[in-house]
């Protein structure tokens, strides 16, 4: 009789409406048909949200194997599938769970949990969808809140990069509209003077302009200031009673973003890890390069952030790494069938992974420092090209995946000669010539690397990097060998050792890609030719590409680890550049001198040839000559 009265009583109100009342033989079948439309309702409510919000939402859908029913219709016990008020949230700090603000709960939440305590275990429903709170029918104000903190605000990097990014994440609905901006300085500023000093450098994307001042208005009044003063410890309780306040008694979220020297690094970071981390969601830091000065300080510093931290919550950033061209390294590799057999010594004869910029306004701080390009350059974006182009093709997407076989390149690099490396130094053109007499730091490196394992053995990895030079270029040049026995060796016009396959990867100066084959020239006769197959992304895509700030800040709101180096590949990146540093260092190697505007040092080209690399337009060059044409070099500029 319990059981009778248990299904004459009324039933509760649901989401689900008589699909939560049903019992007995007939459960199965429609709790399975209830499923369905239930699960069609919340992928629509998802979409729209999405459409509406562009709030980067997820589904954390946890689904059971099934051969003959799919996994959506398959029903399970109610205690297992329903999501009661106290939202479970793990996050990178302990995966510690907390509650949810009651204040963003919406009824459906409610009612589920009032279904919770009055309904038999034992029946069977409908399998609800185990999601993040962003997924609620409300919009992403429902969302837990998340505070953001620009450690070093008054800073060029926090006023140039960091608050346009933020800005720009949350004009395009990246952000959830419950976010806090904080900035945190010694200076002593109020909430008005640092919105009056970061507004100028917001601005709307090209692309679309829509509420454009509405939107800068409300990030604005969502920006706030905390006064450190000159003690980092009440600093940081300043702003974390701050932080605490925007995030009332709500599970949230942090991410705190270091741009302060190195030398400030550890204090800040203990003194954030000490008295500014919440205890109701994650913690999240970004640290941004150079990571250490030599081996030894790198190692000391990493110890020092994971006795506070763990290392899901540490995100070293490098902004170059955000770039498009490191993205579609792997995209172009592992989605295409057509260039991942080709991915090995077997067919690729030389890669050459060239970095310049003519711009020279940071040598003094930054190169005549002592930490020069090879500590800020090479250490970390160059390397991490390297592991991201020659990886073995990773178990998934997910960042510990991708890291994991990074980190196997990078151990394999065979340790580099001194005779296979160029340096060079910019001229100085000011009046301040002691500077160079006294400085020996590099701003140009050149170098040829070789990995010592079985995919890459004896094909050299041709590096370049410089500042003060001709142009902005950021590219991977991959070179294949050439055809064996090749019939047509008598049909080209010049030299066909200077006319071999090539792929280029570039991001500067302008997005492209592009294939070099060889083919007939057209008309009479039989000549051949090397022409280029072009993927400009200027004709192809009619959008304004984002910062690379805004693509890694992103990354780490998403928990996406796979840009930043964990702490085993800062180890393993120092120990290939660490012999080579104490070798110059004790030798003391002077730097060729380049002059500004140029090509850089002459000794990166004999460092080229001695490697069997031909310069990227040696062929065009050839047939210039040879047809008494000028050869035009801005277009095959090095």
């Amino acid at each position: 009789m319990a059981g009778l009265a248990v299904s004459a009583s009324p039933a509760p109100a649901s989401r689900f409406g008589p699909c939560a009342q049903v019992a007995g033989p007939a459960a199965n079948f429609r709790t399975r048909v209830c499923g369905l439309r239930c699960l069609i309702a919340a992928k629509l409510k998802f979409r729209k949200t999405l459409k509406r919000h562009g709030w980067q939402l997820r589904k954390n859908l946890e689904v059971r194997a099934n051969d003959k029913v799919p996994d959506w219709l398959e029903a399970t016990p109610l205690t297992e599938n329903i999501m009661s008020r106290d939202v479970q949230l793990a996050y990178d700090s302990g995966g510690e769970t907390s509650n949810t603000c009651p204040d963003t709960l919406d009824s459906s939440v409610i009612e589920q949990s009032s279904m919770h305590h009055k309904l038999n275990p034992s029946e069977t429903h409908p399998p609800v969808l185990k999601e993040d709170p962003v997924l609620f029918d409300d919009p992403p104000e429902s969302a837990a809140p998340l505070c953001i903190a620009v450690i070093g605000a008054t800073g060029e990097l926090a006023k140039n990069k960091v608050f346009p990014a933020l800005f720009a994440l949350y004009y395009s609905g990246f952000l959830p509209q419950n976010v806090g901006i904080f900035g945190y300085s010694r200076k002593t500023l109020t909430d008005e003077d640092l919105r009056s000093m970061i507004e100028a450098n917001l601005t709307c994307r090209v692309d679309h302009h829509e509420n454009c001042d509405e939107k800068l208005n409300e990030f604005l009044k969502r920006t706030y200031y905390i006064d450190a003063g000159y003690d980092n410890k009440d600093g940081m309780v300043k702003l974390n009673s701050r932080m605490s306040q925007i995030e009332g008694n709500c599970a949230a979220n942090r991410i705190f973003y270091l741009a302060v020297p190195q030398e400030a690094l550890l204090d800040v970071a203990l003194s954030l890890a000490d008295s500014a981390q919440t205890m109701q969601g994650w913690n999240r830091i970004i640290i941004e390069k150079p990571f250490g000065f030599t081996g030894l300080s790198s190692h000391r510093v990493t110890q020092s952030l994971l006795s506070r931290f763990e290392e899901e919550q540490i995100y070293r950033i490098d902004h170059l790494l955000g770039k498009d061209l490191i993205e579609n390294l792997t995209v172009l590799r592992f989605s295409n069938l057509v260039f991942e057999p080709l991915w090995s010594r077997t067919y690729i004869r030389n890669v050459q992974v060239i970095f310049s910029e003519e711009t020279a306004a940071e040598i003094q701080g930054r190169y005549f420092g002592n930490y020069g390009i090879i500590r800020d350059i090479v250490h970390s974006h160059i390397l991490q090209t390297i592991a991201l182009f020659a990886m073995e093709p990773p178990v998934s997407l997910d960042g510990e995946d991708i890291r994991d076989e990074k980190v196997k390149v990078l151990r394999s690099i065979r340790q580099v000669n001194l005779e296979d490396v160029v340096l060079g130094q910019l001229k100085d053109t000011s009046v301040k010539v002691d500077r160079y007499t006294k400085s020996l730091t590099p701003t140009y490196f050149a170098a040829a690397m070789y990995i010592d394992n079985s995919r890459w053995d004896g094909v050299p990895f041709l590096i370049k990097t410089g500042i003060g030079l001709m142009e902005n270029r950021a590219e991977i040049r991959i070179q294949f060998r050439h055809v064996p026995g090749n019939i047509y060796r008598e049909r080209f016009g010049h030299d066909i050792d200077l006319d071999t396959n090539e792929l280029i990867l570039r991001d500067q100066p302008e997005e492209a890609i592009l294939l070099k084959v060889n083919n007939k020239v057209p008309g009479l006769g039989l000549q051949l030719d090397a022409s280029e197959l072009n993927l400009l992304y200027r004709d192809r895509y009619n959008v304004e590409l984002p910062d690379s700030y805004e693509h890694l800040l992103l990354d780490v709101l998403d928990g996406d680890s796979h840009l930043f180096m964990r702490s085993d590949e800062v180890a393993a990146a120092w120990n290939v550049l660490t012999p080579l540093i104490h070798e110059i260092d004790q030798n003391r190697i002077a730097p060729e001198l380049y002059e500004a505007g140029g090509r850089g040092p002459v000794n990166a080209y004999y460092l080229a040839a001695k490697h069997g690399i031909a310069p990227p337009g040696a062929a065009e060059a050839e047939k210039c000559i040879l047809h008494g044409k000028e050869f035009d070099t801005a277009s095959n500029r090095d």
